[in-house]
């Protein structure tokens, strides 16, 4: 959909889903290739299905970046409430990304912090955006970017599931009103709402990928 850009640093997107995090890494000028057990026909790039793991420890040192976003339903508080039973997969993704040798980011919700080692988060509010929606990154092999100042949340959020009253920020997560809405919010106008209640704004990986590609050419991101 979005195209690539010759010479680019190839970025690895494991557990892919429907693109959020590649769109990021493709406007910050990078080739993606994202990687998911579940088709992704909304995928706006080059796309495998496969078992993320098996893949990146079969091709991960073909890459220069490697991206994981492990499912995140294990460490939701969503999820927990629900009684729902998901697999953990931080500590395994993080040992097979160690073995390629390449830099990489474990992405994840608040819930996985006490297994993330030392994390950047990033909220909406940093980029402007009207949600805050935060998302935390284990830097690793060697990569690291700055912890961006987290301005205070003033903007009250609307309820979850409910319309976005003028004035608030919207949380689209779960059965969310306003698909459109979050669109363009959060800059992902291929998605769905299965995509979009999961997703990473592209915003987010866009300032990791501009550090990836400032650290490859030895410049101060």
């Amino acid at each position: 959909m979005f195209g690539k850009l010759p010479n680019s640093l190839k970025v690895l997107d494991l557990f892919c889903c429907q693109g959020g995090a590649a769109k990021g890494y493709a406007d910050a000028g990078c080739e993606v290739t994202g990687v998911d057990l579940a088709p992704q026909p909304r995928y706006p790039y080059t796309f495998v299905q496969a078992d993320a793991l098996a893949f990146v420890r079969e091709h991960g040192a073909e890459f220069d970046f490697i991206h994981a976003s492990p499912p995140c339903q294990f460490d939701s508080d969503c999820q927990r409430l629900q009684g729902n039973d998901h697999p953990d997969l931080i500590g395994v993704t993080r040992t097979a990304l160690e073995a390629t040798g390449r830099p990489f980011v474990i992405e994840n919700v608040r819930g996985a912090l006490p297994k993330l080692r030392i994390p950047v988060l990033l909220c909406g509010g940093m980029f402007g955006m009207a949600t805050y929606r935060h998302r935390y990154f284990e830097p690793g092999g060697g990569f690291c970017f700055v912890q961006p100042r987290h301005a205070r949340h003033t903007a009250p959020q609307a309820k979850m599931g409910r319309p976005v009253p003028p004035g608030h920020y919207g949380q689209f997560i779960g059965n969310f009103s306003g698909v459109d809405l979050a669109r363009q919010v959060m800059g992902v106008p291929w998605m769905n709402r299965d995509g979009i209640r999961e997703c990473i704004p592209p915003a987010y990986t866009e300032l990791i990928g501009r550090a990836v590609v400032a650290s490859r050419l030895g410049v101060a991101a």
